[in-house]
């Protein structure tokens, strides 16, 4: 990500650890190409009942503090260098280093058998911490597949950074337009209220996505993968973060069910949409 002096080193890396996927029987791989990563959140009695969640407020943070040297994606890679100047990297820059990545990995993934599943920035702010976003837009998922078209280049649909984005208005002739070209790798099924530069994530059933109609958009599309509980909300008990998810998982089973009791696909049958934990 950085186009340091080692890439082609961690090239080779990465199209060892497809290849193992591969031989393991390892479907899919989700990556994340953000150099910020996730930073930026909060943490509040921001859900229903004032259960704690995360959520983002751009005005109550300082959005240009630079990076730690040494740091990627709130990881260290090496000891920082007191002298060292800030990372900064432009739009144009990072979309350069993204294809160059794609174009040199995706064809092992498609001779191991792997979908590479790209997860959309989260916060999809325009920049953050000197160094631009990559998929902060829904078009820019676009973008990304058109770089190699294969079906080894896909992406990791999280609902809730696709809500998120300011030109996600309607997410659901996204969600549409993704799983009729057969790239979603797979989903993160998270709910959130609000969008940059000011959001909460909520439980699945309360917030600005309508759940249910996702679900009915990938059966008629005919979507065969699964669904994945994402962030949730924490409960008040012994175990909140426990019982948060287990709320979200029979949540997203009853979607599943109901679904299928509604009917074949209008394109197909009825898809095989499975939940994991």
């Amino acid at each position: 990500m950085l186009d340091g002096p080692d890439r082609a080193k961690q090239i080779e890396g990465l199209k060892r650890l497809v290849r193992d996927a591969g031989r393991a029987g390892i479907p899919r791989i989700g990556y994340n190409f953000s150099i910020a990563g996730v930073w930026g959140w909060s943490r509040g009695p921001f859900a229903r009942g004032e259960a704690m969640s995360i959520g983002l407020d751009l005005a109550a943070i300082d959005p240009d503090l630079p990076l730690p040297d040494g740091v990627v994606w709130n990881m260290r890679y090496r000891v920082g260098r007191p002298d060292a100047s800030p990372v900064t990297v432009s739009s144009d820059e990072l979309w350069q280093r993204l294809s160059a990545f794609l174009r040199e990995v995706v064809p092992v993934a498609e001779e191991s058998g792997v979908v590479l599943a790209a997860h959309p920035d989260d916060p999809p702010a325009e920049a953050l911490r000197g160094t631009a976003r990559l998929v902060n837009r829904p078009e820019k998922y676009d973008r990304l597949m058109d770089i190699v078209d294969s079906s080894s280049n896909g992406l990791e649909l999280c609902l809730g950074s696709l809500q998120e984005m300011p030109g996600a208005d309607e997410i659901y002739g996204h969600v549409r337009r993704f799983a009729r070209r057969k790239r979603i790798g797979y989903i993160h099924f998270r709910n959130v209220r609000g969008k940059v530069p000011n959001y909460h994530e909520t439980f699945v059933d309360d917030g600005d996505i309508d759940m249910a109609e996702i679900v009915r958009i990938l059966r008629d599309e005919n979507y065969d993968g699964v669904i994945i509980p994402d962030h949730t909300p924490e409960m008040s008990c012994d175990a909140p973060w426990h019982a948060g998810k287990a709320f979200a998982l029979g949540y997203m089973r009853a979607l599943v069910q109901n679904a299928a009791a509604l009917g074949p696909s209008r394109t197909a049958q009825a898809a095989n949409i499975r939940v994991e934990a």
